[in-house]
């Protein structure tokens, strides 16, 4: 079985595939502390609830934007799963071009979501990840990571709202009943959740204006479903866009790995 990391800044997917399926995804808050220890214990107890084993687990691929988690995440597949882990801008092939100025700035799970977008729709697209960071990327009909747009995430931005003003509160982030807010929170709500919604619209709308060719636009990330129902750009919400992307390049790799001892 294979075990698919994807480190973000505020959440770390942990997923396991049998060769055929996904068989169970856990989050954990991405904290830097956490030891290989730390990983084992939790893991295997999460696993033995869905009737899974750690032992089972005979190969493992990281995705990280948190270099500080990735010493202690290769020591824990070193030292429980037995594996020398593929991690994604250092032992891996993408297999695609990427066309930006200084590709080596480009955050693996960009890539990773880019790969795994390419290979569950066809032609041109914009994939949008909202998390802490809201990210709109662009792939060519051929794969290729052709650049994108970086905007704060939607939960960010309520917390620098309420961290900045004084007497605004932490609201949580939902869809308002109507647009003008007739109180402190739902005016709040309503500046964020709309504001974030044309964000969307607006931005896939100079996309596609700038690219010049038909487009599909895929929504992934933690707060994405948010979104589903008000955002009118959005072709097709997918919260499975990275680990496609991970176990893509891992066949990719461990098929090159073979091939290379031969």
């Amino acid at each position: 079985m294979l075990l698919a990391i994807d480190t973000g800044n505020t959440n770390t997917l942990f997923a396991v595939h049998d060769g055929k399926e996904w068989r169970a995804q856990w989050r954990s808050s991405t904290d830097m502390t956490k030891t290989a220890d730390d990983y084992a214990v939790w893991l295997s107890t999460l696993m033995e609830i869905n009737g899974l084993d750690l032992g089972q687990i005979d190969d493992c691929i990281i995705s990280t934007v948190v270099p500080q988690s990735l010493f202690n995440q290769r020591n824990f597949a070193r030292r429980y799963l037995k594996v020398e882990p593929f991690v994604v801008g250092e032992n891996v092939e993408l297999g695609v071009a990427v066309h930006i100025t200084k590709p080596s700035e480009v955050g693996a799970d960009r890539l990773v979501n880019a790969v795994g977008a390419h290979g569950s729709y066809e032609g041109a697209l914009i994939v949008i990840d909202s998390g802490t960071a809201t990210t709109f990327d662009i792939v060519g009909e051929d794969g290729s990571f052709e650049g994108g747009i970086i905007a704060p995430g939607i939960n960010l931005s309520m917390k620098a709202l309420h961290e900045a003003a004084a007497k605004l509160p932490r609201v949580a982030i939902q869809k308002p009943d109507q647009v003008i807010g007739k109180d402190t929170v739902a005016a709040m709500q309503s500046g964020v959740f709309w504001g974030y919604i044309d964000l969307i619209d607006g931005l896939v709308e100079r996309i596609k204006a700038e690219y010049g060719k038909p487009m599909t636009v895929i929504a992934t990330g933690g707060v994405a479903s948010l979104f589903e129902g008000a955002a009118r750009k959005i072709d097709h919400f997918d919260s499975d866009i990275t680990i496609k992307g991970l176990r893509i390049l891992y066949d990719r790799n461990i098929t090159q790995a073979a091939r290379e001892l031969k």
